[in-house]
């Protein structure tokens, strides 16, 4: 016979699949805890199983947890005030609590005398003006006088500049110049059989400003490592389109999990695969060197 309602039912189910869970998580046999507890192993099974209609009243019921999560480990007094004997889970009993508390406060009343004193002071305040044409004139004036005795600040005049001559360039500053630029600093093609080191230009070499900037654009799923000047940037999962850029004044390094499924581009130059499918691949860019592993 089932002594238990539907609310009932519903926290005993929570409460007897945690403590089986922690039952055997732990390795404790049931029947330890029957001898341990003084509970019946028939009680002790059917509430494990959910059998909840073989179990008795539900005052002996939150006896049979208290002591069983005691046994366990757990804090069987609180356990047990999770399951009501009359149906009300413990969440509504403090909510009612809190109601019944907030309907006890006492309500902060204004006396209707106050809300009068203040009309009458202000009226009294304006009648003072009124009746009174001397403040006004004194407090015009007084205005007046501030208003002419605040020197006014002067404006800055603005500064010209001479424009300065501009001189031709010569074949080889131009040639350097294009060099410097961060669309020149682009890696070589990697391979994904061979190590490639392409060598540097003169003019990377000397500009000791220059950054490279990495923007991986994701085909599919792919566990990611980058490095940026040694430190470690991002460490993870990123999943198909998905669009990062990392950033780095000597050198930047990324690993990929799946090579085939990260489209890299250097310093905003067309995007290029990483490297095949399924391939565990890591690369290095420097504003000089780009060198592959």
């Amino acid at each position: 016979m089932n002594l238990l309602n539907e609310a009932q039912e519903q926290q005993l189910k929570e409460i007897s699949k945690y403590l089986l869970q922690v039952r055997q998580e732990k390795g404790i046999r049931i029947e330890e805890v029957a001898a341990k507890t003084n509970i019946r192993l028939y009680f002790l099974q059917s509430l494990d199983a959910g059998k909840f209609a073989e179990l008795p009243e539900p005052v002996y019921i939150q006896g049979f947890i208290r002591r069983y999560a005691d046994i366990l480990g757990l804090d069987g007094q609180a356990l047990a005030k999770s399951f009501s004997v009359n149906g009300e889970s413990a969440i509504q009993e403090s909510h009612r609590d809190d109601k019944e508390q907030i309907k006890e406060k006492p309500k902060i009343r204004i006396p209707l005398f106050v809300p009068y004193v203040l009309l009458l002071a202000v009226a009294a305040v304006g009648l003072i003006y009124v009746l009174n044409p001397k403040l006004i004139t004194q407090s015009l004036a007084n205005k007046q006088e501030s208003e002419t005795t605040t020197p006014k600040q002067a404006e800055p005049s603005p500064l010209t500049v001479a424009p300065q001559a501009q001189t031709p360039e010569s074949p080889e500053s131009i040639v350097s110049d294009s060099e410097n630029s961060p669309s020149s600093s682009t890696p070589a093609a990697l391979g994904d059989s061979s190590t490639t080191t392409p060598s540097a230009t003169p003019g990377n070499e000397n500009n000791g400003n220059s950054a490279v900037a990495v923007t991986l654009e994701l085909q599919g799923n792919s566990w990611l490592q980058v490095k940026a000047d040694g430190k470690t940037e991002f460490v993870g999962e990123l999943t198909k389109g998905d669009r990062r850029t990392w950033t780095a004044k000597k050198q930047l390094t990324v690993r990929s999990g799946n090579a085939g499924a990260v489209l890299i581009s250097v310093n905003e130059k067309p995007a290029e695969p990483l490297g095949s499918n399924g391939i565990v691949k890591e690369v290095t860019y420097t504003p000089e060197v780009v060198s592959q592993q």
